[in-house]
């Protein structure tokens, strides 16, 4: 079979993350935003080629306040990097449904390789005849190899916002 496009179903995805707040909690959000694109042959959908794209002033945490934060310089610096981006280099077969994605992640201009754990279900046909798939992704990044090192101290020992932060993501396909 040939590769065909894939067109991504929006309001059956999405893309979110937590990372550790005052040591004591986590603060969770997502990015609204965002769109894929894959080219996939159905019965060998190992073989996808994707791109994720996130637009970065997308981002809610549930609070205005915080989220003009993380927009700003400080942070991600949406003003000069709007997006976030997400290129895939290899999948590799852990069994099953199970794979190892790893792609190319560029955050504030900085590129760098990450592995995330993959599970891609499908290809199946729904009610109306349309052929999906679907895939979910999780991992965790250090933010500060990406350039997101704000912080401030707490007054009792550590600091405000933990280095890593948990990626999940979630996406359906449709056969174009």
């Amino acid at each position: 079979m040939a590769a065909n496009n894939w067109n991504l179903d929006k309001s059956h995805s999405g893309i979110t993350f937590s990372v550790r707040h005052m040591m004591i909690t986590n603060v969770r959000g997502s990015f609204t935003e965002f769109d894929a694109s894959v080219t996939a042959d159905a019965a060998d959908l190992a073989s996808l080629d994707a791109t994720l794209t996130i637009d970065v002033n997308s981002i809610d945490t549930k609070d205005a306040g915080r989220d003009g934060h993380l927009k700003s310089p400080d942070f991600f610096n949406a003003e000069q990097f709007p997006q976030i981006t997400f290129k895939k280099t290899s999948l590799v077969s852990k069994g099953g449904d199970d794979y190892a994605l790893t792609g190319d992640l560029t955050i504030l201009g900085v590129t760098k390789s990450v592995t995330l754990n993959t599970e891609i279900s499908g290809p199946a046909k729904d009610p109306w005849g349309n052929v999906k798939f679907g895939v979910v992704a999780d991992g965790v990044i250090n933010r500060s190899e990406f350039g997101l090192t704000w912080n401030a101290a707490l007054e009792t020992g550590g600091f405000l916002v933990g280095d890593a932060i948990k990626v999940h993501i979630e996406l359906e396909f449709a056969q174009a």
